[in-house]
């Protein structure tokens, strides 16, 4: 018999996968549902940060050319006694102010998710408002409160002790300051500290009453431990936040006047800003702030270190 021809088909030619396929098209769709927060960050975040790291390199009054100098900006700076001055203060109101802020916010944050508090919404509501309230009313407020014949002042002479320079003095100044800076975060922090306390399940704490613990071993065993996350984000914030006090100094010693130059509590950015807006020094203004950046990296990076260590390890069981 013949032998059949086999035939032998064409080759086909592959078919090119389309550019925008479904992968591209999702990754698209999500990069340009998140670009406006990275447009913006780079206009109003990245970009003053770079230009001022570059100005610290420069003299300008923002009016003429700009003139390179190198390090002499910083040179001036740390050569400035004022600028220690105000280092010195920026880190003694942090303490005065975050500290017992802390403590206090925890102390409310217990009372409030404990269930013998019949008003917690409305405790809530109080102890957050000062968060959302003016800056400069409150340090209005508090200006007459701590004047010399102020409320603060009236109630020490009534016990018999004699009245505190709280807008003169160099400790009063402090006090002044760092109390309006504990009463306007404290509720932020308690906020904070009472979802952390929420997510703490009840059956640990039912499993150590049956063990025989009493509330202040299971404070020390469970609360804290449990909240070591929570401690420290408020923690970080309130260093961050400390370190950039601004308008509750500037507001009660001077009232935008030349009081914000006084050194009893003239802060690293009061310096800075008479630095940039009183004495046209825009070159020096931008060296300070470049090392109140570095200043704020390295205690929020001590503050971690620190919290770790203290916190040790909590994967153990209750």
């Amino acid at each position: 018999m013949p032998e059949l021809a086999t035939a032998h088909p064409e080759p086909s030619t592959p078919r090119k996968k389309p550019f925008l396929t479904e992968t591209r098209r999702s990754r698209i769709t999500a990069y340009t549902f998140i670009s406006p927060f990275f447009i913006l960050f780079s206009i109003f975040g990245l970009y003053p940060i770079l230009f001022t790291i570059y100005l610290s390199f420069f003299k300008w009054d923002a009016l003429g050319p700009m003139k390179y100098v190198g390090l002499k900006n910083y040179r001036l700076v740390t050569e400035d006694p004022t600028f220690w001055i105000s280092f010195s203060n920026t880190l003694i109101m942090a303490i005065m102010g975050t500290l017992p802020q802390l403590i206090v916010a925890l102390l409310v944050a217990i009372m409030l998710n404990s269930a013998l508090n019949r008003f917690k919404n409305t405790f809530r509501v109080l102890y957050f408002m000062p968060n959302i309230t003016s800056i400069v009313a409150v340090t209005l407020v508090f200006s007459t409160m701590f004047g010399n014949n102020g409320m603060i002042n009236w109630i020490l002479n009534n016990f018999g002790l004699e009245s505190v320079p709280f807008n003169s003095g160099w400790w009063g100044v402090k006090i002044a300051i760092s109390t309006m800076v504990m009463w306007r975060w404290m509720g932020y922090n308690a906020i904070i500290f009472l979802s952390g306390l929420q997510s703490i399940p009840n059956d640990i704490y039912e499993a150590a009453k049956i063990d025989g613990a009493n509330r202040t071993q299971q404070l020390l065993h469970i609360t804290l431990p449990m909240l070591r996350p929570f401690i420290l984000f408020v923690t970080l914030v309130s260093t961050i936040g400390s370190l950039q006090l601004f308008t509750e100094p500037y507001v009660f010693l001077g009232q935008g006047g030349t009081g914000s130059t006084r050194q009893e509590g003239i802060t690293m950015v009061t310096y800075l800003y008479n630095e940039a807006f009183s004495n046209g020094f825009f070159g020096t203004a931008a060296a300070t702030a470049v090392l109140l950046f570095i200043a704020t990296i390295l205690f929020s990076v001590l503050n971690m270190a620190l919290s770790s260590r203290m916190g040790g390890d909590t994967g153990g069981g209750a």
